[in-house]
Formats: structure tokens, C-alpha cells, sequence
């Protein structure tokens, strides 16, 4: 079996009826005997660019031994015309994290997953500084292991207070190449001593860059906005 970190994350994708949208990134949290997927937001709605799927779907494998066996299990993202995914906002506005609960009945036989929970949760914002390693797990352009269907890692820094909104959002900076398609990625450092050895810090979002800066002369930032996890409190409590 692949190791757990990489287990936890599962490739989303997105539909209209049977016509499909985007892909992005996402993971397993549970609370109790409770099963989420969490992801950016915008995976699953985003007014500004007219996306509005109706449906997702989430790759599991069902073989701990043989990597190449796995399952795309449907979900439906309204029920009774109302959204079934979690979100909330803050003082700052929208919060661009989505969490939607998965009945384990959908799950095929088999099936293999690790989940973040609770005790992932950056217990205080004293488990970061400025500088600290990162890993980021996801599918950046939609790229990955298609054989095992094993997400990729990208390492970056926190590259703001953490702890600190930064301007006013409930997100951090981190410094890391990142791409289109892992929105939603899991924003882990190690912790060393237990049984699933990350902390989960925040969730990916999205790509920082100046809307001002010269083209030619200027590189883009490279900056990019992670959600703290500690709103998972709320979208699944």
C-alpha cells in the first residue's frame, strides 16, 4: 500500500449532465464515524466564471496490495435543489473551502483511504512560523501516477505569519510551484511520534500574483493562498 499521506488524497471531477468540467484536488477527513471530502470552493461552484456542475466524482482504490485497482465513485452536489456541500464565510467574505459529506454506503467494497481528522488539525498557530516546510499533495494540471492513481507532492515554505490573516483573509501564504488543478490539495507538515504523521495546516486555493506588475520585466510572484483548517471545526462539526 501506498503510504497514507497519499492515500488521503483523491482526484475530483467535475460534470454537467454527462458533460465533464474541471478536475481538481481534494481529501479525506472524518469526524467520528462521519466521512467528508474537502476541497477548494470553487471546485464545485464559481460564479465568476459561469462553472456550475452538478455532479462530482472521486477516484478509491479497492486494493491495498494492487494499486491499479481502483473505482470513480459518483456524488450528487444538490439535493432537493439546495447545495449538498458545506461552506461558510467570515469577516473577510467567502471562504474558499468546501467540505461535502460522503455516506460510506457509496464507498465500493474494499475500499482504501486515509483520513485526516480532527487531531490533524493544527492544534495552535504556534505549530508554524515563516519559513517552515510544507508539502502540498494534489494534482497540479491534472498530472499524476495514472497506472496507481497516486497523487504528486510539491514542497514550498509558510510565507506569511501564520496565524496572521493575511490582509484581512482567513488564508496564509505559502511559496510553492503550483499549478491549475490542485485546488483543494491538503497543506501538511510533518509531525513526527503518531500514527498518521501530518498536521494539516490549511487547503490549497489558489495562485497569489500582482495585477500591477510588468509582464516583461517582473516574474510572477509564485505566491500562492492557503485556507487555514481550522474552519473545518465548522463546515464539519
Amino acid at each position: 500500500m501506498a503510504e497514507p499521506l497519499l492515500m488521503s488524497v483523491t482526484r475530483i471531477s467535475t460534470f454537467a449532465g454527462e458533460r465533464a468540467l474541471t478536475a481538481g484536488s481534494g481529501f479525506y477527513f472524518q469526524r467520528g464515524q462521519r466521512l467528508f471530502i474537502v476541497t477548494s470552493r470553487h471546485v464545485f461552484i464559481d460564479e465568476a466564471s459561469g462553472h456550475w456542475p452538478d455532479r462530482c466524482e472521486f477516484v478509491v482504490h479497492t486494493d491495498a496490495r494492487d494499486l491499479t485497482r481502483w473505482q470513480s465513485v459518483p456524488v450528487a452536489l444538490y439535493a432537493g435543489g439546495k447545495a449538498a456541500w458545506r461552506q461558510a464565510r467570515d469577516s473577510g467574505g467567502e471562504i474558499d473551502v468546501a467540505a461535502i459529506e460522503i455516506p460510506r454506503s457509496l464507498l465500493p467494497a474494499g475500499a482504501q483511504i486515509a483520513c485526516f481528522d480532527a487531531a490533524s488539525i493544527a492544534p495552535a498557530f504556534d505549530v508554524a512560523e515563516a519559513g517552515t516546510p510544507l508539502l502540498i499533495v494534489g494534482f497540479p494540471l491534472g498530472f499524476y501516477d495514472t497506472v496507481h492513481h497516486l497523487p504528486v507532492v510539491r514542497q514550498g515554505v509558510v510565507a506569511s505569519a501564520f496565524g496572521v490573516r493575511f490582509q484581512g483573509q482567513g488564508f496564509f501564504l505559502t511559496d510553492a510551484r503550483m499549478h491549475r488543478g490542485a485546488s483543494g490539495a491538503p497543506v501538511v507538515a510533518r509531525r513526527p511520534g503518531t500514527p498518521f504523521p501530518w498536521t494539516l495546516l490549511g487547503v490549497h486555493s489558489s495562485r497569489l500574483d500582482m495585477k500591477d506588475r510588468d509582464r516583461v520585466q517582473d516574474e510572477a510572484l509564485g505566491l500562492n493562498c492557503a485556507w487555514y483548517a481550522n474552519i473545518l471545526d465548522t463546515l464539519t462539526g
